[in-house]
This record gives structure tokens, C-alpha cells and sequence, in this order.
């Protein structure tokens, strides 16, 4: 009997690389947990919890009001609690800061200058130290308030009056992030020295717009709902996801449904349309599965 592969051990291209973190709430801990799990070590400074809350209370609001997100975000990550806004509190940053590599921060401009770390305070007294400043907009408008939401509306994320399903500026920043301090690190490397860079979550959701924009997921685009095969469907004890997008997955859906595909444009008829609502309204999920198995139709059953 042959042997099974080794999996795959996952790369750690940051190894040896040590990160510090001020960034609060989602987008700062999201990206120092991937920076963790590229091989990172990771240092999480929070400031001093609420007066009113019971001792040992996190600094970060995320601790406050998501314990279970907080937990999963900083799964292996120190924690240390430094008030930047006193004396002992700046000299221990400082104290950090002179062995870190990577300082990842999500304050607004402003707030950084007041506590002694805008670039160029930071680039004098550090000069190999990179900085990833998570903001919301970039340039002048950073000192915007904002939040995904906002973000999202503005990117023309935001199509009725229900919130979206995720928080996809915040997410997508934090992928931005962990992106720029990779090249960050590589800067450093060949340069000797460290750099800065902004991340704006309001670009995120303009990234994550592109799409939109480009008209493929309006109401007539090919993933909007105008290709029959790519939407989601009820079914008799549920929904279904389809996603049969290819000319061959197409096909496999329209020989299901008993549609008689003559080319890619049968899939944008009504008729073809209802066809394939009527077919599938018929199946159960239990059904679907294993007509997705057996014909090849990429397909996903939700509980209705």
C-alpha cells in the first residue's frame, strides 16, 4: 500500500521578524493574525482598559463587546497594556520599538502626532523600523470618521436598507495590510532601512467594488443575475447557490432542468429562466447535493 503524502507545511516568509501592534478593533488584529501566521512574532500593545470596568478588562473595544472575536484575533499573541498617553508608558513603547521591525498602527493622523509617533519622529529615532498605518481614507481625508459601513456605501457597496453580510472593508483592509507589510519587510532587506505606508480601508472597498463597477455583478451582468445559472434559487425545503457559470457547467444545469441549450445566450432568456426555477423548486437539498456530485454543477443547499 503506497504512503500517504506529507502535507504541505505553510510557508513562514516572516520568521524572525518581530511586529508590535497598536491597531484596535478589526482591521489591525485581523492583519497581525495573518502576519502571526506567516511566521511573525507578534506583540499587541492595548491601552489601559475602562476605569469602570472590572480589572483585567481589555483596552481593546473588540475585548468589550465580541470576547469570542477577540479571542480568535489574538489566539497566540501577547498582550501587554501600555498607557501611551504617560511618561512609563512612552518609555516602555520606546523600549519595544528599538527591537521591533514592524509597527502596525490604526490611529488618525493626528492622534499619532500627539503621542510622539508620526513618520518622521519615528523614522529619526528608529531608522530600520517600518510602519503599516491602518486609516480610513488615504491623504487629507484620514482624519475622517468612518467605519466599514461608510466605507462601503461610498464604494456603492450598500444597495438597500440591509447591512452587508460581512464587514468587507475592514477584512479587506486587514488583507492590505498584512500585503504591505510583506513588501515592507522585503524593503527593508535590500535597503537597510524602514519605510511607510498607508492602508486606507475606504481603497479596500474600492478594490472590493471593482467588480461592480465593471457592471459583472449589476442586476444585468453575467454574476448579477442575468446568467440563469449563476443565482440563488429556492428549493423545496431550502435554498440553493448555483453557480454553473462555464459553458459545460451550463450545460450539465440546462440538461437537469431539460432546457435545450443552443449557446451561452440561452442562459440570459426568461424562459431558460424559469425553467431552471421550476426544476429546481421541485428538489430538495438532499437531491441537489447529489445531482451537484453526479452531473458535476457547482451548487451549495442552504437552510431556507
Amino acid at each position: 500500500m503506497p504512503s500517504m503524502p506529507s502535507p504541505i507545511k505553510p510557508l513562514k516568509p516572516l520568521r524572525g521578524v518581530r511586529v508590535l501592534s497598536l491597531a484596535l478593533n478589526l482591521p489591525g488584529p485581523a492583519a497581525l493574525m495573518r502576519l502571526k501566521a506567516m511566521g511573525a512574532t507578534c506583540l499587541k500593545a492595548e491601552p489601559p482598559g475602562p476605569k469602570s470596568a472590572p480589572a483585567g478588562t481589555s483596552g481593546d473595544p473588540m475585548g468589550q463587546y465580541n470576547p469570542t472575536a477577540y479571542t480568535t484575533l489574538h489566539d497566540g499573541i501577547k498582550v501587554i497594556t501600555i498607557d501611551l498617553k504617560s511618561d512609563k508608558g512612552q518609555a516602555a513603547l520606546h523600549k519595544e520599538l528599538a527591537r521591533t521591525d514592524l509597527l502596525l498602527t490604526s490611529f488618525r493622523p493626528s492622534a499619532l502626532a500627539k503621542l510622539g509617533l508620526g513618520w518622521k519622529a519615528l523614522h529619526k529615532a528608529f531608522p530600520a523600523l517600518s510602519v503599516v498605518a491602518i486609516v480610513g481614507a488615504p491623504g487629507t481625508r484620514a482624519e475622517e470618521p468612518g467605519h466599514d459601513l461608510t466605507y462601503l456605501a461610498d464604494a456603492g457597496l450598500v444597495t438597500g436598507l440591509e447591512l452587508p453580510a460581512t464587514l468587507f472593508a475592514d477584512m479587506g483592509g486587514a488583507l492590505m495590510a498584512s500585503a504591505a507589510a510583506l513588501q515592507a519587510v522585503l524593503a527593508q532587506k535590500t535597503s537597510g532601512k524602514g519605510s511607510f505606508q498607508e492602508v486606507a480601508l475606504s481603497d479596500a472597498a474600492a478594490w472590493l467594488a471593482l467588480p461592480r463597477s465593471w457592471g459583472l455583478t449589476q442586476p444585468q451582468g453575467a454574476v448579477g443575475g442575468a446568467h440563469a445559472g449563476y443565482r440563488v434559487y429556492p428549493c423545496k425545503d431550502g435554498r440553493v447557490a448555483v453557480a454553473a457559470l462555464e459553458p459545460h457547467f451550463a450545460a450539465a444545469l440546462c440538461g437537469a432542468a431539460g432546457v435545450v441549450m443552443t449557446g451561452i445566450a440561452t442562459l440570459f432568456q426568461p424562459a431558460t429562466h424559469a425553467a431552471i426555477a421550476a426544476f429546481l423548486a421541485g428538489q430538495t437539498r438532499k437531491q441537489l447535493d447529489k445531482l451537484g456530485a453526479a452531473k458535476d454543477i457547482p451548487l451549495h443547499t442552504l437552510v431556507d
